[in-house]
């Protein structure tokens, strides 16, 4: 006989979480599964996953702090990230995006035989891809999530200073320190484009951290400008190409 299967369950709602319990317990007889941890947000849950082994996340969408969505991508920098089945209330635009991207969820109220189905194939289901949880989220991430000694690390977007892109990392830079991360320039400045802008091809500078623009000699340089960051000494070099985005930036 196999060994029970590992739940952990994310709901800001109580009730809610209580009858997926009580679900999962009517459905032992046909697949031995066990709660091991309960959450009301994806930053909890995080924390969960660092110190309890989970086979199953079976998480609500909206939730303060942190999302499912967010969580889920947070997750995925887990050495080991667990299945995902994402839990929502009756919302078409939503079902249709998880079934066009191949991502498992379970509607709210959950029903026994769906969530028994669900648990049967657990063991089978993969984290989900990152470029489908990509391509469903309808909000910027609220964090950065960094994995460091086996466990991640999440730094808020208000924290950072610079994103800058060296070699295949990314260097986020806080008032407090350096993080790399394994992430795309480009898809990060698509997301969050209403938090940085583009400074130079390899640099994006926080917009609410600018406090200033500094003329430099360009006689052996393609740069013009530098820009000056609160609580950061060193000095970003504008491109020309983008100076005229920034400009116009400094002058709104």
């Amino acid at each position: 006989m196999s060994a029970a299967l590992r739940v952990l369950l994310v709901d800001d709602e109580a009730p809610a979480r209580t009858r997926l319990k009580e679900l999962i317990a009517d459905c032992a007889a046909f697949v031995p599964a066990q709660v091991v941890g309960e959450a009301a947000n994806g930053r909890e849950a995080l924390a969960l996953l660092e110190s309890t082994a989970t086979d199953l996340v079976l998480v609500d969408i909206r939730m303060p702090q942190m999302g499912g969505i967010e969580f889920a991508r947070h997750a995925l920098a887990l050495a080991r990230p667990p299945a995902i089945v994402f839990v929502t209330a009756y919302d078409e635009y939503a079902i249709q995006a998880f079934e066009l991207h191949a991502l498992d969820y379970l509607l709210k109220p959950v029903r026994r035989a769906r969530l028994q189905a669900t648990l049967e194939r657990a063991r089978n289901l993969a984290a989900p891809e990152r470029d489908a949880l990509r391509a469903v989220e309808q909000e910027p991430r609220r964090y950065l999530s960094v994995p460091e000694r086996g466990r991640i690390t999440l730094v808020a977007l208000t924290d950072v200073l610079y994103l800058k892109a060296e070699l295949k990392y990314v260097t986020v830079r806080t008032d407090e320190r350096e993080y790399l991360l394994e992430e795309s320039l480009s898809h990060l400045e698509q997301e969050f484009r209403e938090v940085f802008v583009r400074i130079h091809r390899n640099c994006l500078v926080a917009k609410a951290r600018i406090r200033g623009f500094e003329r430099v000699d360009a006689q052996e340089s393609e740069q013009n400008w530098v820009v000056l960051l609160h609580g950061c000494a060193e000095k970003l070099g504008v491109s020309r190409r983008q100076w005229p985005v920034v400009k116009e930036l400094a002058q709104s």
